[in-house]
């Protein structure tokens, strides 16, 4: 049916920007309420804590591993298809779980396929603010992150709440139909016109292969479309930074999933253990669009990915705080410390990994980012089940996430700040090549050509008094002759008067 299309920037923006930290706040709020469940899904199971970690280890990795597949369906169908899809595959789930009688029934279900579904309707979320917003797209995103804040503080509450009245089976039910106002959401998006035309396909000629051939040719072209592994080859820089990251999930999401086991364990009333997830929540609510418009500052720009750094390794010393002491006020100030490096981590991991890669690899590169994140977040839960299982002690889990997230930090910054000296040195041999090529033509002429050796033994003459002994070697490398422009002038004034050359005009 024809649709009238919505103008960029207009009134109508606003109200998908509502619609949007609706959307966050349904979907990335979800998964930090998982711990509320987990002594109540482990009694009634007989599991251990290994088999029930599971559980949020699947929903949170699914959550993050399905990007490019939510980019397919937009690129097919749209963000508004999507992000309804994604609401009613969300809430099936939840209904589905509420009926399971195993936790193979429950990994399915209340992982799996909400996880899918959370995926589509947040991703899909985010898409669509790019279209809508141009002029304030850094202010609409900041906004937008808000509701993953609300979320993390109303979704803790509104489970403890309908636990003690409903049960585990009965909160699913419900969450199925809260879960249902995605496809809400999903309906105020309305099409948005752009300022690129649609382009006109014409039908390739069938491929000569054999159908099995074709389907592999054409799934080989679709993974190379949306995973950058050629950038994870040849870009050393997004390499050190998967890798980091990948390591530090292994402990980042822990505190989330155990921190009210944890407070329990220490005797702290259940209504209090609720409360320190909603305190994480609440204060991110005010520290991360304050972290976002910081990490945007141009002062900020050539250090973020230390920042980054340096937030990851504030997060994991903040864990030693808690694995020391299972008092309530004391969980009370380290959710507050948790909630300033977590504000810092959320606002710098996308924005460090536009600094590495060029904008037009970007979601080639965020696609496999994701997808590998989402592995680590499949490993990380049952890992701390496991130790849990082994030493029935909830500080080594604390102590295992700080492990992972120190170390990643460590490894990060070190790595980066080699890559850096290595990238200064490479630069500074190229600008010696580069000065000794422009004065040696301009001695000689703009005309008159040098070849390699006679540039290489005319450099070996005496170096003149007052000329840096770096700036006088054999030339690496040729290079045009405008680049001298970039030099300083008093490098080249300190030169020229040396050797009694002019000044090239």
């Amino acid at each position: 049916m024809p649709q009238a299309l919505e103008r960029a920037d207009g009134s109508w923006a606003w109200v998908v920007l509502l619609a949007t930290m609706v959307t966050q706040g349904l979907t990335l709020g979800f998964p930090t309420c998982i711990g509320i469940f987990f002594t109540e899904l482990q009694w009634e199971f007989q599991a251990s804590n290994s088999e029930t970690s599971w559980f949020p280890s699947i929903l949170t990795a699914v959550l993050h591993m399905a990007g490019p597949l939510c980019s397919i369906l937009v690129g097919r169908f749209g963000c508004r298809v999507t992000v309804m899809l994604g609401g009613v595959l969300a809430s099936l789930g939840m209904v589905a779980s509420s009926f399971s009688h195993n936790l193979s029934q429950l990994y399915f279900t209340a992982g799996f396929i909400t996880g899918l579904g959370m995926c589509f309707s947040f991703q899909s979320s985010i898409t669509v603010l790019g279209f809508y917003f141009v002029r304030r797209r850094v202010l609409a995103n900041a906004l937008a992150s808000m509701g993953v804040s609300l979320g993390i503080t109303l979704w803790p509450l509104l489970s403890r709440y309908l636990l003690e009245n409903l049960g585990w089976r009965g909160t699913f039910l419900v969450f199925g139909g809260v879960f249902l106002h995605c496809c809400i959401c999903g309906a105020i998006i309305r099409p948005v016109a752009t300022s690129v035309a649609p382009e006109t396909k014409e039908c390739p000629p069938p491929p000569p292969e054999t159908p099995a051939l074709g389907c592999l040719a054409a799934c080989g072209r679709t993974i190379q479309r949306h995973l950058a592994f050629d950038i994870l080859r040849h870009n050393t820089g997004y390499c050190v930074y998967i890798l980091g990251v990948m390591w530090s999930v292994l402990g980042f999401p822990l505190p989330q999933v155990f921190l009210v086991p944890y407070a329990m364990w220490h005797s702290v009333d259940e209504q209090q253990a609720a409360l320190l997830i909603s305190i994480i929540g609440f204060s991110n609510i005010f520290l991360r669009p304050l972290a976002g418009l910081m990490a945007g500052r141009p002062a900020f720009a050539s250090h973020r990915k230390y920042l980054f750094s340096l937030a990851l390794l504030l997060n994991g010393l903040t864990n030693l705080v808690c694995a020391a002491s299972g008092d309530f006020w004391v969980l009370v100030g380290y959710c507050l410390a948790y909630s300033v490096s977590m504000s810092g981590i959320g606002a710098l991991i996308f924005q460090v990994l536009m600094d590495i890669v060029p904008m037009d690899q970007f979601p080639r590169a965020l696609g496999l980012f994701t997808v590998l994140d989402g592995l680590a977040f499949l490993i990380s839960p049952p890992l701390a089940g496991l130790l849990l299982d082994a030493t029935n002690n909830f500080s080594y889990v604390f102590y295992m996430s700080s492990f992972f997230l120190i170390s990643a930090a460590l490894f990060m910054g070190g790595s980066f700040y080699a890559l850096q000296k290595k990238e200064q040195g490479k630069q500074a041999v190229a600008a010696d090549a580069l000065e000794r090529d422009l004065f040696l033509e301009a001695k000689d002429g703009p005309g008159k050509q040098r070849s390699p050796e006679i540039m290489c033994q005319s450099s070996r003459q005496p170096r003149p008094a007052g000329v840096n002994k770096h700036l006088w070697g054999c030339p690496a490398s040729s290079r045009t002759s405008h680049e001298w422009l970039l030099w300083p002038k008093a490098v080249l004034q300190a030169k020229q008067t040396a050797l009694g050359w002019n000044s090239p005009t």
